[in-house]
C-alpha cells in the first residue's frame, strides 16, 4: 500500500489524444488556418482537409462521405439525431422508442421532447443491461417516428443486439439511431451490418480531440437542420468548421479501426483479469453488465456496504483514476440510472466502481489495482454503517 503509481483507468470518460493525431492537427492551428468556406488557396487547403477527414470517417464505418456530418461531439450528434428526426416527422407521428439506460444525451433530449408534446417509451433492460428486441416490437405504434438504442453502454459496457433491434424498427418503416460513442475502436462498427440510419461518434473516446464528433445520416433519412446560419455541412449544420478537430477525428478513427483487433484482444485479457481478481479477492462483490457481451475494456463492479465516491478518493490517493459511472453524472448524488434499471438497490448502485482500460495500460497496472483495491474496500467496510445494519 505504500508505493504510489499513476494509473489511468477512466478511458470511457475520455482518452489521451494520440501523438499522431496531435501531429496531424497542429498545422491547421497555424500555417493552414484558412476558413474552408472561402475561395483562395489557404481556404481550399482547409476545405480539402475537412473532406479528407470526412472520407476517413465514412470508410471507418462503411458509409459514404456525403452521409457524414461533423458536430461538436457525441452529445450534439445524439441531440441532432433525435430532435432532427422528430421535427422532420411530426406530421407522421409523435412517438419515440428508446431504452432506460441510454446516455443522458439521448434521455434528456427525449425528456425535452416530451415537454413539447411528444410521447416516449423507455424500454426496460434485463439484469445485464440488455434490451430485448421483442420489447421494441411491442412498443412500436403507427405513430412511432424513431427507435434509438445505444450500441454499447458507457457505464456497464454491455453491448446491445442492435442488428436485431434495427431489423424490428425497419419492419415497421421506422428509422433506427444508435449512439456508437463507446463502440468505435472496441468492435467493428459498420452501418450496413448494424442497420443504422443514424449513428453518433465522439472523437475523444478513441484518441481524438475533445469537442469534435460526427453524425452519420443514411441517404433519404428525414432529418431537420440542427443549427441555422451559413451553408456549412451542406446547409444542415451551420458554423465555421473546427478544422483542426475534424482533421484529428479523421486520423484518430483511422488509427482506432486499424489497431482494433490487436488492442481489443489485449484489453479484454486485462479486463478479465481485473474482473476475476476483484471477485475472488473481495467478498460481497458483483459484476455489473453482461459477462460476455461487453466492451473489451470495461470493468464495472459493485461492492456491498460501501460508497463509490469514497472508493474513488482512496484510489486517487494511491494514484489510480477511475469512475463510479458516467463522467457526465459523476457530480450527482443520485445512483446510476443504468444500475437501477438493471435491478440493483440504491445502496448497491452507490457502491459501484468503473475501471475502463486503454492502450497505455499494462499488466503491471492491473496488478497494482488488484493489490490496493481489497484493502480499500476492507477499510471502508470497517467504517460502514450499512454493514452494521445488515
Amino acid at each position: 500500500m505504500e508505493r504510489r503509481r499513476s494509473v489511468y483507468m477512466d478511458h470511457a470518460a475520455t482518452t489521451p489524444t494520440r501523438p499522431e493525431v496531435v501531429e496531424a492537427m497542429l498545422p491547421y492551428f497555424s500555417e493552414r488556418f484558412g476558413n474552408p468556406s472561402s475561395l483562395y488557396t489557404l481556404a481550399r487547403e482547409a476545405k480539402g482537409a475537412v473532406e479528407e477527414a470526412r472520407g476517413r470517417v465514412a470508410a471507418a464505418i462503411g458509409a459514404s462521405p456525403e452521409e457524414i456530418f461533423f458536430t461538436s461531439g457525441g452529445t450534439e450528434a445524439d441531440n441532432w439525431a433525435v430532435k432532427g428526426v422528430a421535427a422532420a416527422s411530426r406530421k407522421k407521428g409523435d412517438h419515440i422508442v428508446t431504452s432506460a439506460i441510454e446516455h443522458h444525451a439521448v434521455l434528456h433530449t427525449c425528456r425535452a421532447l416530451e415537454k413539447q408534446g411528444y410521447r416516449v417509451t423507455y424500454l426496460p433492460v434485463d439484469e445485464f443491461g440488455r434490451v430485448d428486441p421483442g420489447t421494441v416490437e411491442e412498443a412500436i405504434t403507427d405513430r412511432t417516428v424513431l427507435v434509438s438504442v445505444m450500441a454499447a453502454n458507457n457505464e456497464i459496457g454491455t453491448i446491445q443486439p442492435v442488428r436485431a433491434i434495427a431489423g424490428v424498427a425497419h419492419d415497421h418503416g421506422v428509422p433506427f439511431h444508435t449512439d456508437a460513442v463507446q463502440a468505435i475502436g472496441a468492435f467493428p462498427v459498420d452501418v450496413e451490418e448494424m442497420g443504422a440510419d443514424l449513428l453518433a461518434i465522439s472523437a475523444h473516446k478513441f484518441g481524438g480531440p475533445k469537442a469534435t464528433g460526427a453524425l452519420y445520416v443514411r441517404k433519404k433519412t428525414r432529418i431537420g437542420t440542427f443549427m441555422d446560419g451559413g451553408a456549412q455541412e451542406r446547409g444542415r449544420r451551420a458554423g465555421t468548421e473546427n478544422v483542426p478537430g475534424i482533421v484529428g477525428l479523421g486520423r484518430a478513427i483511422e488509427l482506432a479501426v486499424a489497431g482494433m483487433p490487436r488492442n481489443a484482444a489485449r484489453l479484454a485479457a486485462m479486463r478479465d483479469r481485473l474482473i476475476r481478481g476483484s471477485l475472488e479477492a473481495i467478498p460481497d462483490t458483483r459484476l455489473n453488465g453482461h459477462p460476455v457481451e461487453r466492451l473489451p475494456n470495461n470493468v464495472n463492479v459493485a461492492f456491498r456496504y460501501v460508497e463509490g465516491e469514497s472508493i474513488l478518493l482512496m484510489l486517487d490517493a494511491l494514484g489510480v483514476a477511475a469512475s463510479t459511472g458516467s463522467a457526465c453524472t459523476s457530480a450527482s448524488l443520485e445512483p446510476s440510472h443504468v444500475l437501477t434499471a438493471c435491478g440493483l438497490p440504491h445502496e448497491e448502485a452507490h457502491g459501484s466502481l468503473r475501471l475502463t482500460l486503454g492502450p497505455r495500460n499494462t499488466d503491471d497496472d492491473v496488478d497494482y489495482v488488484l493489490e490496493v483495491l481489497p484493502g480499500i474496500i476492507g477499510r471502508l467496510r470497517e467504517m460502514s454503517p450499512l454493514r452494521e445494519v445488515t
